[in-house]
């Protein structure tokens, strides 16, 4: 049966009694509520819960894995990795792309009605560094670009209906998500300006959207407080919507708010706050709802919460489960789904077009297309490298019903080609020296023993190198991988995974030239146990470890070579697996290539200057000295089960390039700068601020076509500063949002190449000189245009408000500055082809005058602060950076004129002495005392002054400087 797509839902009539929509959802969450007990309540809380027959609710969970694809629940249609699907910047494909997984989540809720119509997707965090982990499961560096593609996808999910859902979408992960390391006790320091331009419109455009019902904090925590009770925040995310969101708790993250966290001493409180702070659905002790029951029970019976509370959350819930159509079966447009609408032919059809448009060509020096009606497919192609034969999956991918790699789909495509297939791999036999024996391979359990005396393909080992000493290692008898896990080594996996991957190794080399092998995921070393002769991984010290003899039966490199020079072409096919150096849990080391790949594009190179590098990876590598050597360089993401076919229409030209990159590529690992800087501001990070030059822009993609971009007209010359409706009081005056209208931007694009090209035009704003922001730019707007060869064509952009507004951390609103903006219009962030301007008419950003109240994290530049609670539930104050004995924070445009004090709200958080210096804009110096450290529960700070004499009232920048465990809260000037 064709499932239904979103231009296929009508309306459903409502009976008499019952009109589905987001009013009469709410009432009847209510009503159920209300005839619900105490125990049956608390029980919903958890991720897994009971259900209550006598009112119709039937156990019920919250979540399922749905990123690109349904997770972990069985065969379903696996897209390409959301870094790629952001790579299309097609909101279009992404939303089919999400109709599509909606389709098959309700098959498999059809089958299994326990499945939930809840998806934990998308992540919308956006990628800030490339050495996060999970970068992958993000869609751009651009928090504006994010919004857009979270949103598509959103759609697709939510379906057509006005109120039944298809799914309900969760946004992961709430907020400021960017690093794996300590990822569960790390804080991630947000000054005001950070939170609002960078952080939160990626969630706040599909909220604001209505395409969300749910929304997952992070593990981490931000300015010191853990995400899961930042009520401030939670509070800011649903004034969003009128529309109700429920909020999930990460797995294990309400037992993290103690155990690893160490924010509260008991579970009891923990848990009141994290109800209180927004939280409605535990996820905790897996399916077992034991300790979340007892822990709420604990809290309401001490009085830390009220059944209201309790209500509030439950409320929510039931309102998610109205909207999927649970209660209403005759009415969900959504029920025909059936079971059997998983690989349907439109889905795989729609995986290899989405894998085709998140294809980026980096660079081409005219060797691609390797088809085209002046050039004739090649009589040898050579495939080579660890990709090139294979298609690897990732933590949140689902079971592919099958899978087509790149070599495979080449040889289909050009059938007429002799095409050589390589992978790199080094093969190998390892002698124990204790038994004077190879390694060999038993069929069928895969056991490993060291019993051969002859080295043959049952003790042959392909070793393929993923960089930092770690290795896969595959029989070549059986194709399976070596696993270590279960004590005894088997060749039995066809696939590193797991949460701990089982089939990682690294080679420790002794002087003597024995090795010896270590397994990664246990840290045990293997030994060839006696008499059995059977290798196993228990031992402790690579001193009691086996020593082996390493016999090289086939240099990798040197097939490589060999098959690159025998070649019209040679494609290398390299990149990373997934669960191995970047993935969740664990960052990666640095940006580089695998030492081993660059060693294969090397024996290629050196063989034959028409090399293609064909890079297929979750991350964006630094290339470089390789950029510049290749004939051609394209990206591809772990797309899936359609990756060979998708990136050969591609590479033939079959299919005209049309990904652009969503994330620089910046050119060396300490570009990316600290991966727990999240100060994109201070650090300069982004392309926003980046002072660097990248290897290839954000935005940045080629076609096979040549374009030029002609004169750019905005449509006005000056835009007013809004002022909307909402007033300041009941008779105050009208209170300006501080951004202008949106408005639009044409440009003349014309194809003068002899193909067609899908051309992406791309407009960014910069700012005026001497902002107080600093110089950058950002994107206001794009739009896809595809040109016939010869076609000439005027496209429209429309430039977004929030491009040209930054946040008045002061006056806490937006502010667009007055002045000269300059719109550049061009191929990239880099590449701009044609620039115009538009002139802002509005107020000055605003000086700090007598009558001003600032708090402290409201400054313009700092120097070894932190951001830290100004008590455990709110606010936010500026400390010392651990390890620093003084910090520095200083405030711009400070007019003194009128001013005879300044009043410093401060404290002494800790033991120690504590001060307080003060430097006003004539640089005279005041030192005052910081005041003990108030009780966090009262929120009592000292308030200390300080005198500005006569000669000091001028204009300027205010410093204060702290010593010691002294905080600082907020200025005020009288």
């Amino acid at each position: 049966m064709r499932p239904l797509a979103d231009d296929d839902v009508q309306p459903t009539t409502p009976t008499a009694t019952l009109e589905p929509s987001d009013h009469a959802f709410s009432r009847r969450a209510r009503a159920l509520v209300e005839q619900m007990t105490t125990e049956e309540k608390i029980a919903s809380l958890h991720q897994v819960s009971p259900g209550v027959p006598r009112l119709g609710l039937a156990p019920f969970r919250t979540g399922t894995e749905a990123l690109h694809g349904v997770s972990w629940l069985g065969t379903a249609t696996v897209f390409p990795q959301p870094v790629g699907l952001a790579a299309s910047w097609d909101t279009d494909l992404v939303r089919r792309v999400g109709d599509a997984v909606a389709t098959e989540v309700r098959a498999k809720h059809a089958a299994d009605p326990t499945v939930s119509l809840n998806v934990w997707a998308p992540v919308v965090n956006p990628l800030r560094n490339a050495l996060w982990g999970r970068n992958e499961e993000g869609y751009s560096e651009d928090p504006a670009l994010t919004a857009e593609i979270a949103t598509a996808y959103c759609q697709g999910l939510r379906g057509g209906h006005p109120a039944f859902w298809k799914t309900v979408p969760t946004l992961k992960h709430f907020l400021a998500y960017n690093n794996e390391v300590d990822r569960a006790v790390t804080s991630s320091g947000l000054r005001p300006r950070v939170l609002h331009e960078y952080e939160l419109p990626a969630y706040r455009g599909p909220v604001e959207a209505g395409v969300v019902g749910a929304v997952m904090p992070s593990y981490n925590l931000v300015n010191g407080r853990p995400n899961h009770v930042a009520r401030e925040l939670l509070d800011e995310l649903r004034s969003w919507t009128d529309r109700s969101l429920l909020v999930v708790s990460d797995a294990a993250a309400p037992t993290n708010l103690v155990e690893a966290e160490r924010y509260f001493t008991s579970e009891t409180d923990s848990h009141a706050a994290a109800l209180l702070a927004g939280v409605d659905s535990f996820t905790d002790h897996d399916t077992e709802s034991g300790p979340t029951v007892k822990h709420v029970t604990a809290a309401l019976e001490a009085g830390l919460l009220t059944e209201e509370d309790v209500d509030r959350a439950v409320v929510r819930l039931l309102e998610l489960r109205l909207r999927t159509g649970e209660l209403d079966p005759g009415l969900d447009p959504y029920a025909g789904i059936t079971a059997d609408e998983i690989d349907l032919p439109e889905h795989r059809a729609l995986a290899r077009e989405a894998t085709a448009a998140g294809v980026v060509v980096l660079a081409n020096d005219g060797v691609l297309p390797l088809l085209g009606p002046d050039r004739a497919a090649p009589t040898r192609l050579a495939v080579v490298g660890p990709l090139a034969d294979r298609v690897l999956h990732d933590w949140y991918s689902g079971t592919p019903p099958y899978l087509s790699d790149l070599a495979t789909a080449l040889g289909a495509r050009l059938s007429s080609t002799e095409v050589t297939v390589v992978d790199g791999s080094d093969r190998v036999g390892l002698r124990a020296r204790s038994t004077g024996t190879y390694l060999s391979v038993s069929e069928p359990d895969g056991t490993v023993t060291a019993t051969a005396d002859r080295c043959g393909p049952a003790e042959e080992l392909d070793v393929t190198d993923w960089g930092h000493g770690v290795v896969t290692l595959r029989s070549v008898a059986t194709g399976a991988l070596l696993s270590g896990g279960r004590w005894i080594v088997r060749a039995d996996a066809s696939r590193v995974g797991g949460w701990v991957a089982q089939e990682t190794f690294r080679l420790h080399r002794h002087p003597d030239g024995a090795w010896s092998v270590q397994h990664v995921g246990s840290g045990r070393w293997l030994r060839v146990q006696h008499e059995a002769r059977t290798l196993v991984a228990d031992a402790s010290t690579v001193e009691s470890a086996e020593r082996f003899d390493l016999r090289t039966v086939r240099s990798g490199e040197a097939a490589v070579a060999e098959a690159a020079a025998a070649a019209d072409v040679v494609v290398v096919a390299v990149g990373n697996d997934p669960h191995v150096h970047g993935r969740e849990t664990e960052d990666r080391p640095d940006l580089d290539l695998p030492r081993a790949a660059r060693a294969l594009w090397r024996a290629a190179r050196e063989a034959t200057d028409r090399a293609v590098l064909a890079v297929v990876s979750s991350y964006p590598y630094a290339l470089g000295e390789i950029a510049d050597e290749a004939a051609a360089v394209v990206w591809s993401s772990h797309a899936g089960q359609e990756l060979g076919p998708g990136l050969t229409d591609v590479l033939v030209g079959d299919v005209e390039p049309r990904g652009r990159l969503a994330q620089t590529w910046v050119a060396r690992t300490e570009d990316a700068g600290d991966i727990l800087d999240y100060d994109v501001v201070g650090a300069r990070s982004t392309y926003w601020y980046a002072d660097t030059r990248p290897l290839y822009a954000f935005g940045h993609g080629l076609g096979y076509s040549t374009v030029e971009y002609g004169e750019v007209t905005a449509a006005v010359s000056t835009l007013q500063v809004q002022v909307d409706d909402e007033l300041a009081d009941d008779a105050g005056p009208a209170r300006p949002t501080g951004q202008v209208p949106a408005f639009e931007v044409s440009v003349q694009v014309e194809n003068t190449g002899s193909r067609t090209i899908h051309e992406t035009v791309q407009v960014y704003v910069a700012l005026p000189s001497g902002h107080p922001a600093g110089s950058r730019r950002r994107l206001g707007g794009h739009r896809q245009v595809t040109l016939a060869p010869g076609e000439v064509r005027r496209v429209d952009v429309t430039v977004a408000p929030a491009a040209l507004a930054t946040w008045d951390a002061r006056a806490e609103r937006w502010h667009t500055e007055p002045g000269s903006w300059t719109l550049e219009v061009g191929r990239s962030s880099a590449d701009v082809r044609a620039r115009a301007t538009v002139t802002v008419a509005g107020p000055a950003y605003p000086d700090l005058v007598s009558g001003s109240t600032v708090d402290a994290v409201a400054y313009d530049t700092e120097s070894a602060s932190v951001l830290a609670p100004r008590t455990s539930s709110h606010g936010t104050v500026v400390g010392i950076r651990p390890g620093a004995r003084s910090a520095t924070v200083t405030f711009d445009r400070v007019d003194l004129t009128d001013v005879g004090t300044v009043v410093v709200e401060a404290a002494r958080w800790g033991a120690g002495r504590a001060g307080i210096e003060v430097t006003l804009p004539d640089g005279t110096r005041h030192t005052l005392p910081a005041a003990d450290a108030p009780d966090p529960a009262d929120d009592a700070w000292a308030s200390v002054e300080v005198t500005v004499p006569e000669t000091s009232r001028t204009c300027g920048t205010l410093t204060v400087r702290l010593e010691g465990p002294a905080r600082l809260a907020r200025l005020t000037l009288r």
